[in-house]
């Protein structure tokens, strides 16, 4: 009898594999259409894999606790030749292509001068995930586009060593090889084509603060925002000396708000969370071509006018660009003030070793709806936004700890 595939199928918009949790049938048991057999989990929920048709378990080739991609062939149900027929037209014809043209780079490699790399064609052919369960040669859920699109010829990567450039600084290159590849005529292309324009050397701090935020980049990063009144805030300022400025109150407010939720103020690292001993939070500060963000220590434990004296030493350190790496490291969170740059919103990355960052934007008089007066009013309202590494935190968990930041800016007393 014909078989069919039984196909890891599409489990959610931004999943790519999945591990089985159980198999609930054996070989040549009858199973119905849709019949659920495999049980598999994903990062989000356990979930079912069906069958596509009725008949006869063939075999299951797929091995409890394995992970398999999206569109693995876990195994092969015995159907009738009508189902047999509807599911081969269903599946889309092989690409007629040649192995070579498959090989990262081969169109490389027989044009332009510099070294060759020879490729072991036997090893391109050999799976690199050692499973039983393979992709079907139809490609069934999987994009044939998007096969490879990434893959860097060894030329390209030498090339880009030796002129220290990262991935990122190829985005702006249109690939013209297979998949979407960017080749090494493509990179000397867009290397002629940048002669004639005006370059000088980075600073350190230039490429120091590209480097960080290249890094951070690679995570996954999600921003919410509100608004606060910030009129509480001037009213407590105008009463104090040193006066704070509103970062360092939006920087004790965030501090207070960390040591309330202390799953919050926590970092993945592999599979294991990270609990911070002790809440320090960082302060981005403008330091000639880049950014510094110097970090304050037991930020929850300094009162207003500890951390105003701490910022103002910070500052003036800073701007001299005689802060320390150790002044720079650790910390949970960070604060960038924007408003006084007239910004009013902004989506700040946190640094690598950092989960979150918080932003605050300028101060505009808007007017607010008074419940007690029934009428508008004018406050000095600003925008204020958290961004975190998803890993770390979720919407839930972001909301309500700006929410709390929020709470008490507008009651600067329990600062």
């Amino acid at each position: 009898m014909p078989q069919v595939p039984i196909i890891m199928p599409q489990l959610g918009e931004s999943i790519a594999e999945a591990t089985i949790v159980s198999i609930n049938v054996k070989s040549g048991e009858k199973v119905a259409a849709d019949q659920e057999i495999i049980e598999v989990e994903t990062n989000k929920a356990v979930m079912g894999v069906t069958t596509p048709c009725a008949g006869e378990i063939a075999k299951i080739d797929a091995q409890v606790k394995e992970t398999y991609p999206i569109g693995a062939v876990l195994g092969y149900i015995e159907a009738s030749e009508k189902d047999a027929a509807r599911f081969a037209k269903q599946a889309p014809p092989p690409p007629q292509r040649e192995m070579a043209e498959e090989i990262p780079g081969r169109d490389d490699e027989k044009s332009g001068n510099g070294a060759h790399f020879q490729i072991d064609e036997s090893a391109v052919r050999t799976s690199r995930v050692s499973r039983q369960a393979s992709v079907p040669s139809e490609g069934l859920p999987v994009p044939a586009a998007a096969k490879g699109a990434g893959f860097l010829s060894p030329r390209v990567r030498a090339r880009m060593a030796e002129l220290q450039l990262t991935n990122a600084d190829l985005a702006g290159i249109a690939g013209t090889g297979s998949g979407n590849r960017v080749t090494i005529k493509d990179l000397e292309n867009y290397l002629r084509q940048m002669e004639g324009q005006t370059a000088s050397e980075a600073s350190a701090i230039r490429a120091g603060v590209a480097d960080a935020m290249r890094r951070s980049w690679s995570r996954p990063l999600a921003t919410i925002g509100s608004s606060v009144n910030l009129d509480p805030v001037l009213t407590d300022r105008k009463r104090r000396e040193p006066k704070p400025g509103p970062a360092l109150y939006a920087l004790r407010a965030l501090a207070l708000a960390l040591a309330e939720s202390p799953a919050a103020a926590a970092k993945l690292v592999g599979a294991r969370v990270l609990q911070s001993n002790a809440i320090d939070i960082g302060l981005a500060i403008e330091a000639q071509d880049g950014i510094i963000v110097p970090i304050i220590r037991n930020a929850d434990k300094a009162s207003l006018g500890d951390l105003t004296t701490n910022y103002e030493e910070l500052v003036s350190l800073g701007r001299a660009r005689r802060i320390s790496p150790e002044m720079q490291s650790g910390g949970i969170a960070a604060v960038s003030n924007f408003g006084p740059f007239g910004v009013e919103w902004g989506t700040p990355i946190p640094l690598p070793d950092q989960t979150m960052i918080l932003g605050l934007g300028v101060g505009k008089k808007t007017p607010r709806w008074d419940e007690s007066k029934s009428e508008f009013v004018p406050i000095t309202e600003a925008q204020i936004s958290l961004s975190f590494d998803h890993r770390s935190l979720d919407g839930g968990g972001a909301g309500r700890l700006l929410k709390r930041v929020i709470e008490l800016l507008e009651d600067p007393a329990k600062l």
